[in-house]
Parts: C-alpha cells; structure tokens; sequence
C-alpha cells in the first residue's frame, strides 16, 4: 500500500497512513484544540476519535469553563502549549512584549498536498527518490496544520511528510511571530505526542569519547526522562534518539516506537509519565541557553524529526530508520556507489610524517589494493603535536616540501586517489590566525575561556569568520587533485560568547553556530559534487542524521579495537544504515586499549561499515599485508549487498557478553552475509544455532563458508567443495545453522547465503 493522507471535514479528523501505519488526529472542542488519537498498524477507518476519551472529562471548556484546567492537564495535545492549565511540559516556550509567557494554541487552516516543505538552512529528508534522476514530489505527501495564539499574535505551521516507501512520518515545525511587536522565543520542541503509557521501556543511546552509542533499555517510571546535550554537537555522551518499546519486544517482535532528530547540535529527547499514565514524548532543540528573538512576521523553522512505529520489534524500526536515511537523506553520489578502500595515517604515523614516509605507505598500500591515501592532523602551519597551527590552513612545507600539488600528484602516479584531514571550526591560541583575530574565537569578555585540547572554537556566528572558514576549505581543496574530505570537530562549545552578536541576541549563538556549519557543508557539496565527504568530530560525537544529508558517512568512533566496535556499531546500526558508519581495520596491539585481535577479525567487523584501514602498512607483517587483498577481494564482492542490504541484527555481545553476529540480506531475499565473532572462547563448548532473516520461505539456499578455510559451519558448501543439498529458506530460517566454537578468543566467521 502506498502513502497517503485523508481528512474527515465534518468530524476534522485526519488520518496520515504509510505503507503499514496510520497516525491519527483531531481537532476537539469549539475552541478548535488540536488533539492527538493513534498512532500504530494501519487501520482502514477513520473515526476512531472516541481514543481521545473526551467523554471521559468532566467538563469540555466550551461547555463549561469551571474545570478547564482538569481537561487542560490530561488532554493528547499534538502541540501543547504553556502555562495555561496543562502541568506538563510543553513544546514551545514563547515570551511575548509584556514578559507574559503563557501559550495556547488552537485550529486555524489545514493543507493537504503531494510534496513537501523545504525547511531553509536545515538538513532535511527529501520528497523523491534518491536514486533516481528527476525529483517526483509524488514520493511525498504532507499535511499542514496552521495553530495560532490570538492573544499573543503567534502562528505555528506544524507539517506531517510522508513517503510511499517508507514508515516514517517526519515532523516540522515553523513558528512566526504576526504580533507588532518583538518575541522572545525560549522554546521550539520540533515534535511532541501524547500516548498511553502502556508500561513501555525506554531505549537510549549513551557514551563518552571512544564508547559512543551504547544500547540503554530501562522500564519507563514517572516524571521525566530525558536525554540530551548541551554540548553544541550531537555528542559522544548522549544521542538525539529515544525508542519506546513494549517490555516483550524483540528484535523480531513487539511494538516500538522510534524518534531521531535531523540536527546536530544541542537537543533535548524527553519522556513524562503523567499522574494519568499516559506519556508525552518531545524532541527539539535544547532549551537550555537558547533564545531567538522574532521581530514582527519574523519566521523560525525548527529541524526536523523522524517517528518509526513498527509492529515487528526493534528490527522492524530500525529498518525503516535504514530505509528512510538512504533514500530520502543521504544526497551524495556516493550513496549507492563503492566507496574507495581508503588508508588514513593518523594511528601509522600521528603528526610524524614527511612526503617520503606517506609515499611509502602509498607504494605499499597500492601493492595490495588500497584506493586511496588519506593525510590526516599534521599537514599545516606549525602543527608538529595538538597545541599550535589550528586555523593556518598553508602547508608545512618542511614536512611537505612542494605542497599538495606535488604531493598529491606523486600520489595519483601510484595509482591511488588523495583525500585529507582539515578541522576547520577550531583554531589554537598559537597560530597566526588567532594572534591577528582573538575576537573571532568564542568568548565571554572578561572571562578566561575554556580550552579543549588546547584549542578555541571559532564564532561562526560572525559571516566574517564563516567566510575565512570557507575560503580556507575551498582554497585546499581547489589547490590539488583532492577527492576526500574528513571534516573534524574536536572540542565542545563553551564560553558562549559572540563579538558579533548583540546583548540580546547572545543566546542565539549555539543554533547561528550550527547553521552556519550546515551553510559551509552546503557550499562545500555544491562547489565540490564529487567530493567524497567523510564528518567527523574526535569520532563520533556528531553522528547523527544532520550530517548525513551533507557527506554519506561518519567516522564511528575514535576506538577502532574489534571487539569494542561490536558494541558501538551494533548501537550505531539500531538507527543507521551500514553505509553511513566510517570502519576501519587497524593495528595491535590497539592503539586505543591494547588488545590484540586477529587480523581476519578485524577485517570482518570493517566490513560492516565503509571499509577501510588506519595503520602503518609498511610496518605490519607480511602475513597480515598479504591478508589485505583477501580483505580488498571480500569487499568488492559484497560492498553493495552491505550497501543496501536489509540488517538483521542475530545476536548482541552487549547482552550476551559471548559472541556477536549480524545479517544483511537483499531487498529481494536472493542473498545474505552473516558475520559471526566469538568473543571469548569457552571450554568444552557445542555449536551456537544462528537464525537466519530475511530469506525467501519457498526458495533454496546454499551456504558457503567465506572465512576460516576450516569447515566450521552446518550445513555448508566450502569454496569448489558443494557437499550439501540446497534447503528452502523457510526451513533455514526455522531450523537454524550451526557455527562451532571456535579455537581462540576474538574469532570470527564470514558466510554468505545465496540462492541455489
């Protein structure tokens, strides 16, 4: 079933239904209060407005005003307002010319049409196809809700998009101030619903540097829960993205309800279980420190949010989470292209490099299949460690004598691609930048700022700044054959203070900030189409879909260790598609932890992910560089099954402390790779059964056996060796596959299920 939107004029119902659920609203009371009903399966009626338990309530407000507070305070509002009877927290927070700060929205015009609303200077899901050539808007279909506020003179657009691809609903909102006189707006949640609470557990994502996106799941008490950052980034420590999940749900069961937010600075992700047992999910912008001052017919556009219902458990949502960000997000050409094998220098070399030392690791690195050499930190100014250089973006002709021009040209007559390494938000207090333009780093007068690193952030809030930032990335760039940008961001923001903002405009900062890094990315894609953009932020601290709409991948995590990278990409995995996730093979001992991993292992947790490597090549063994056109090999044949392919996830070594193992199958079922890593190895251990997703019931299979040479899984047909019968998918997916325990901690299996 496709998409599509339909509106009961009389009883001012609409129902908003993707390819397998509805979400259904109203517009309750004379006052036109707008009131939400469902949200789950498809439903074919709809006149289900009696779930809104209006009848329940004493008093509606146009009957008798007596206790309107009562109705106010346990209402479903779709947008709720502030300080006018409901006790809950509400969505937007608004001062107006007299200081008062109470809000109520009501009904005023609805549209319906095919398309959708572009949100400006904001990432965004799109309303066609993204691999296809022409925009079709028919993809898109949109309802728009026009609320206002008499008393105070606002008027607030919330839009409901959807897709006929997708079960997602992606959610806006735009606020504009029709008063004559100025508002302050404090608060601008970008979604907000009131359900049951029907016991739901709560899943959120946490961390800290080099643990990003661990897997939290808790039961759902009263009052408030919430996470989020005030960071200026997204963060490695909490993560724009809840689920509710009904406490049986499963990866293949149960329901769950998912919310992610386009944006990539601070947010706030909050749940309240009210004295009534029901609950009120919000998501937007982080209160916390923000103002935006709206002049009279002022408008202020706040990011998006993406909801998931899946009846079929975690699985189930994450697909659709998958689905939507490559079709509908992900704009580079490289979505549904082979990335190039790429090896970065940084864990090979740090800031210790010269030409003659990358030339090497290039001559090495093409021997063995390698595509392209990535420079990482090191390459300008005066950047011999962390501590100077940052925002002198000319080369260190001492370490690179000739510049990238030559550089990069000796690179290309390799046979390899060039890629760099820029971070060009910050800038060190030793550097020539700094020294001439101290009021251009984020400050408060009088206060001695914070440093991180031994860095600054530079106030991108001033167009000054914003335009020396640009001419630095554009005049790299343009100087040498440059296909790969790795844009990193390696402190937080603190000391928010702005030379070029006013004194009643300083808490706009954090939001200008953020648009003016989503202004630069825009320009960078435009001038540079075939750019392959790879963001960045001391790993993965903006890893989030805002990003996504300017470079196709992000680099997961600083802690490239195998076994730790388990955790984080199956965290990662729960909201983004494999593609996304920047994962490389790396050396050991770890540079991270220390652990030692076999090489073969390492490769295959790659591969689910970018691929590629962060090592010295030419310092490895040669059994492990001759490892590496196996690995290459592994790659080409199953980037873009990987690339594309439906996740399943089989097993999770953050709940069984065992093994781990993952699935990704073709959209039409006639193939599947499934990783298997057994973590530590056990005594007098059997097999482990594995049960594979996403196959064909009435098809045949046949499984071979990629990785270890040794037959170590049943039924199996080793390389050249066919010594099993195809089985139908119906009974593998039954009946399972057994993997047997392995000889060593950290190893690893690689099989690939194909239709016979």
């Amino acid at each position: 079933m496709s998409a599509c939107i339909t509106v009961d004029k009389d009883k001012r119902i609409y129902k908003i239904d993707t390819p397998n659920t509805s979400y259904v609203l109203g517009i309750f009371d004379d006052e036109g209060f707008p009131g939400h009903i469902y949200y789950g399966e498809r439903i074919p009626d709809t006149d289900v407005a009696y779930l809104a338990r209006c009848s329940e309530y004493a008093f509606m407000p146009s009957v008798n005003p007596r206790d309107r507070s009562s109705f106010m305070d346990r209402f479903a509002f779709e947008y709720p307002g502030n300080g006018v009877g409901d006790f809950r927290e509400g969505a937007i927070l608004v001062k107006d010319a007299k200081g008062h700060e109470c809000t109520q929205l009501t009904f005023v015009s609805d549209r319906i049409y095919d398309g959708k609303p572009e949100l400006k200077g904001l990432p965004q899901t799109f309303g066609y196809i993204s691999s296809g050539k022409t925009k079709n808007d028919k993809y898109a279909h949109s309802l728009e809700l026009e609320l206002a506020d008499p008393v105070t003179g606002l008027r607030v657009f919330v839009t409901y998009s959807v897709y006929d691809d997708s079960d997602a609903i992606v959610r806006s909102v735009r606020i504009i101030n029709s008063s004559p006189a100025d508002m302050i707006l404090e608060k601008a949640m970008s979604f907000a619903m009131d359900m049951d609470s029907d016991d739901y557990e709560l899943i959120t994502l946490h961390g800290s540097w080099a643990r990003e996106r661990m897997i939290d799941r808790r039961p759902m008490g009263y009052g408030k829960t919430s996470v989020g950052s005030i960071r200026g980034e997204s963060s490695h420590q909490e993560h724009p993205f809840m689920a509710l999940v009904s406490k049986d749900a499963d990866q293949d069961r149960g329901n769950a309800y998912g919310f992610s937010f386009v944006y990539s600075g601070n947010f706030l992700a909050q749940v309240e279980k009210s004295q009534f047992d029901s609950l009120r999910v919000m998501m937007g912008i982080n209160p916390h420190n923000f103002e935006w001052r709206l002049g009279p017919g002022e408008e202020f556009p706040a990011p998006e949010v993406v909801s998931v219902y899946s009846h079929d458990g975690i699985g189930g949502m994450t697909r659709s989470f998958h689905d939507l960000f490559r079709n509908h997000l992900i704009r580079s050409p490289y979505l549904h292209r082979e990335r190039p094998i790429l090896i970065n220098n940084w864990e090979a070399t740090y800031f210790d490099f010269n030409t003659d030392k990358l030339i090497a690791i290039a001559k090495e690195a093409k021997a063995r299949g390698i595509e392209m050499l990535v420079m990482d930190d090191g390459w300008f100014g005066k950047r011999d460690d962390d501590n100077s250089g940052l925002g002198d973006w000319t080369v260190n002709e001492k370490k690179l004598p000739g510049g990238l021009e030559r550089l990069v040209s000796e690179v290309n007559k390799i046979g390899l691609k060039f890629g760099i390494w820029m971070e060009p938000e910050m800038v060190s207090p030793d550097s020539d930048l700094y020294r001439a333009h101290p009021e251009w780093a984020i400050a408060v007068p009088d206060r001695d700022p914070c440093r991180a690193r031994n860095q600054y952030v530079l106030d991108l809030s001033d167009p000054e700044v914003e335009e020396y930032v640009w001419n630095a990335i554009s005049s790299v760039l343009h100087s040498a054959n440059i296909e790969y940008l790795k844009w990193d961001m390696n402190r937080q923001l603190t000391d928010l203070g702005s030379a070029c903002l006013s004194d009643t405009t300083q808490g706009e900062l954090s939001h200008r900030y953020m648009l003016a890094v989503y202004r630069l990315q825009e320009r960078l894609v435009n001038e540079f189409p075939e750019l392959l953009l790879e963001n960045c932020s001391g790993g993965g601290a903006r890893f989030d879909p805002g990003m996504l709409y300017y470079g196709p991948q992000i680099w997961c995590s600083d802690d490239t260790d195998a076994i730790e990278r388990l955790k984080i990409q199956e965290g990662t995995a729960i909201v983004y598609p494999l593609c996304s996730m920047g994962a490389h093979v790396s050396d050991c001992p770890n540079h991270a932890l220390g652990r030692i991993t076999p090489f073969e292992t390492r490769g295959h947790v790659a591969l689910a992910g970018t691929f590629g490597y962060e090592l010295d090549i030419t310092g490895i063994s040669e059994r492990e560089r001759d490892l590496i056109p196996e690995q290459v090999k592994d790659y080409h044949r199953f980037s873009g099954l990987v690339r594309d392919g439906d996740y399943y996830r089989l097993a999770s070594y953050s709940e069984n402390g065992m093994y781990d193992c993952w699935e990704v199958a073709s959209k039409d079922g006639k193939e599947a790779l499934i990783t298997y890593v057994q973590v530590p190895a056990k005594v007098n251990a059997g097999s482990r059964r594995i049960f594979p997703k996403g196959l064909c019931d009435d098809k045949k299979y046949i499984i071979k056996q990629i990785f270890p040479d040794e037959k170590q899984v049943f039924p199996s047909e080793k390389d050249g060796e066919n010594d099993m019968q195809p089985l139908a998918g119906e009974t593998l997916m039954k009946t399972g596959i057994l993997i047997k325990n392995q000889w060593g901690d950290y190893k690893s299996v690689l099989l690939q299920i194909i239709q016979a």
